[in-house]
C-alpha cells in the first residue's frame, strides 16, 4: 500500500514538471496582442545577417548558437517569445527554455515571415 502510494506521488510529480515544461506555439496574428500588452521578451534567435535585414520592434538577438552560452540574458520573470525565419528555430529553443525553467515560453510557429505577411509592422 505505501509503494502504491508512493509511485502515485511520483507519477504525479512527475507529470506536473511535464505540463510545466512545455512550450507553446502560436500564430504572429495571436503574437501580436500579446506583445501588444507588454512584458514580454521577444527573443530573435536568427543570425546577425537576417537580423540586420528586418527584425520585429523590441527583440533582442542571442543566435540560436549561443542561447545556451547567453541564458543569464533571458529573464525568468518575463513571458518569452521565440522566433526566427518560420518557427523551427524558434521552436528548439522554445522548448529548451521550457526545459530549464522558463515558465511561459511561445514560439511563433510561422516566424518573421508569417508576421511579415500579415501586414505587421517590421524594423529595419
Amino acid at each position: 500500500m505505501r509503494r502504491m502510494l508512493l509511485t502515485a506521488v511520483l507519477v504525479v510529480v512527475v507529470s506536473s514538471v511535464a505540463v510545466a515544461a512545455a512550450s507553446r506555439n502560436i500564430t504572429s496574428a495571436q503574437a501580436k496582442p500579446l506583445l501588444d500588452k507588454g512584458s514580454v521578451f521577444l527573443l530573435d534567435v536568427r543570425t546577425p545577417q537576417e537580423y540586420q535585414q528586418a527584425r520585429l520592434n523590441g527583440a533582442v538577438l542571442i543566435p540560436i548558437d549561443q542561447v545556451e552560452r547567453r541564458l543569464g540574458e533571458i529573464p525568468k520573470n518575463k513571458t518569452i517569445l521565440v522566433y526566427c525565419a518560420v518557427g523551427s528555430r524558434s521552436n528548439l529553443v522554445a522548448g529548451f527554455l521550457a526545459e530549464k525553467g522558463f515558465r511561459e515560453v511561445y514560439n511563433m510557429s510561422d516566424g518573421i515571415v508569417g508576421w511579415y505577411r500579415n501586414g505587421l509592422p517590421i524594423a529595419r
